[in-house]
């Protein structure tokens, strides 16, 4: 407990010293951002533009991914942190297979990063490790995520130490080795989940 306190003042000096916010307002709508780079793990179809949404937390643009694949990612370019804070804010739309919204840190490639997500069709927070084009589960915690409804999604992590936050409420504590180092940041969803997301907040080093 007392490493994960220490690890957390660490990440809030960190947060303070480095944090910025992408609003998505100033991208032009119909395509993805310009400073983004979007793909998918596993194959398929994502599409990922920039759309208005008057329910924005910081209208009027959100970034919106309605297309479906395996695990359809988008990362920001020229950003690399080891250790840090990410959050979001992101709304689940629609899906059948999958309502999800989640976050991507230490990002290698489309296949090595790790992703923490909330998903509306399970209610629950999860987190994993992608290695080598493969998700593997680090933790599932029960969790109330209201479709149709804008949350906030929150992940800090130093060293091994990771803890997933939802609507303030922290969910996940774990610790994990796998996957080390500097990486990009990003969003992500599953399936064929339709989220929109707003206000990209990230700091660290």
């Amino acid at each position: 407990m007392k490493s994960l306190l220490a690890a957390a003042a660490t990440i809030m000096a960190a947060t303070s010293a480095f944090a910025a916010t992408d609003t998505f307002d100033k991208a032009p709508a119909g395509a993805p951002p310009a400073d983004w780079t979007c793909g998918v793990t596993g194959g398929g179809s994502p599409k990922w533009t920039i759309e208005a949404d008057p329910s924005a937390p910081s209208p009027p643009n959100v970034l919106k991914q309605s297309g479906s694949g395996a695990f359809p990612w988008c990362v920001k370019k020229d950003v690399a942190i080891v250790d840090g804070a990410v959050e979001v804010k992101f709304k689940p739309l629609a899906g059948s297979e999958d309502q999800a919204g989640g976050l991507v840190w230490r990002w290698k490639d489309g296949n090595n990063y790790y992703v923490a997500r909330a998903n509306a069709l399970e209610d629950n927070v999860s987190l994993y490790y992608t290695e080598h084009g493969r998700r593997n589960t680090i933790k599932y915690v029960d969790a109330p995520v209201a479709r149709g409804q804008w949350h906030t999604l929150r992940v800090e992590f130093s060293g091994a130490d990771i803890t997933v936050f939802l609507d303030g409420k922290r969910y996940i504590e774990a610790q994990d080795g796998h996957i080390s180092g500097s990486g990009a940041i990003g969003v992500w969803t599953k399936a064929d989940s339709v989220t929109a997301f707003d206000d990209f907040s990230f700091g660290g080093k």
